[in-house]
């Protein structure tokens, strides 16, 4: 009898990806999350108290901590003006993940049309599947 086992995802092969550092990710209407210890780690990096720094820095959306955004591109405003992320070692969490989240990851037509908003992807590095699944899950690229 022949067995046939039907592919995991549409990225069997992998993926490639390697982050240009364009900033073009850092802009644009939504949340990025961030958590308490990651607002120290941002405070400190910034020579800011937490309580300056989360003042300036954070509003609370939905019972939880996003960083601000500014201007009429809506630029995260840990941003530089530069286009340069000023934490990006440190970055959070939501960020180290990108753009391996679960929509472009879910058709291959959501990660072709990525490629017009991040030079990024499809270059540089190829991230296997399993590597994938592990930043879905709470890696880091």
């Amino acid at each position: 009898m022949l067995v046939h086992s039907a592919p995991m995802s549409w990225f069997d092969d992998g993926l490639c990806f390697s982050c240009t550092r364009c900033g073009n990710c850092c802009k644009g209407e939504g949340y990025v999350w961030v958590t308490p210890d990651e607002v120290e780690t941002y405070a400190d990096r910034l020579g800011m108290t937490v309580d300056d720094f989360a003042n300036r820095y954070v509003r609370q959306a939905h019972g939880k901590y996003s960083l601000r955004e500014i201007g009429p591109e809506h630029r995260c405003v840990l941003l530089g003006d530069d286009d340069r992320c000023r934490v990006y070692e440190d970055r959070p969490q939501q960020c180290r993940t990108f753009p391996f989240w679960e929509l472009p990851t879910k058709k291959r037509a959501e990660w072709e049309a990525l490629k017009d908003y991040c030079p990024g992807i499809d270059r540089g590095r190829r991230y296997t599947t399993e590597e994938i699944r592990e930043i879905m899950d709470g890696g880091s690229t």
